[in-house]
């Protein structure tokens, strides 16, 4: 069943991990594709060409998703290549950990610009578009860590606590106009990220899991897609985990 046939969707930061799946779920479901990178050039060329082998229209752009007029640049050639913005996943994300004592203001403010001005600034530059449409979904990618905090995750756990405050302000805009905006707060998903975590701290995390495992990057996935989907038509302003019962 192709949930998202005829949509075109932006994904910012596909190239790896949670965002690539998003972008090949997408494509399994009918979605014309716009991915956002900003150095994975290898990683966003075999993107591209596993992309358009599932027969889907696509089109990866070098851009820094945390940049206003490159947010525009973003959109523009989407519309210039697609005609429609229809979805928009914010998934850009970096981590800089650090105890708050020793993070510095880099630290804070690297993570901030891409993990919150990114959310500001492609859903500010994808608005028009649905406006005209009166149509249109943002799925924003937050974590668990934004709802209940981690220690040397301050800026982390900022930047992911600021996209759902964003997200509800933003879904109760536009409303009216049959724009939704929701968020999907992942747990521990297992990507190239985690895999690198120090075997105690896994265990330590999936010690607070009820089911006992990690979670797969498609499983977020699929999330996502039913919330670009028309099927998810009156859900709006909602904030849902993806963390195998961690924080019910």
């Amino acid at each position: 069943m192709s949930l998202l046939a005829g949509k075109v969707a932006i994904i910012t930061g596909a190239t790896r991990g949670i965002g690539r799946s998003i972008a090949t779920e997408f494509a399994k479901h009918g979605a014309t594709i716009v991915f956002t990178y900003r150095s994975s050039v290898d990683k966003a060329k075999s993107l591209e060409e596993e992309l358009t082998a599932m027969g889907t229209a696509c089109k990866g752009i070098q851009a820094d998703a945390a940049d206003m007029e490159a947010a525009k640049m973003v959109v523009q050639t989407t519309l210039d290549l697609f005609k429609r913005v229809d979805v928009v996943v914010n998934n850009a994300g970096i981590t800089k950990d650090n105890l708050l004592l020793r993070m510095t203001e880099d630290q804070w403010n690297d993570v901030i610009r891409t993990n919150l001005n990114s959310v500001f600034f492609m859903s500010k530059a994808a608005l028009r578009p649905m406006l005209r449409q009166r149509s249109g979904s943002f799925v924003n990618i937050s974590s668990v860590v934004g709802l209940e905090g981690n220690p040397g995750q301050a800026n982390y756990a900022a930047s992911k606590a600021g996209i759902l405050g964003f997200t509800k302000s933003l879904a109760k805009e536009l409303a009216k106009r049959s724009i939704r905006a929701n968020v999907v707060a992942p747990g521990f998903i297992e990507t190239e990220m985690t895999k690198q975590m120090p075997e105690a701290a896994i265990k330590k995390w999936l010690a607070d899991i009820p089911m006992s495992r990690t979670g797969k990057p498609h499983e977020v996935a699929n999330l996502c897609v039913f919330l670009a989907s028309d099927m998810s038509q009156y859900i709006t302003g909602q904030v849902i985990n993806v963390d195998g019962g961690m924080l019910m």
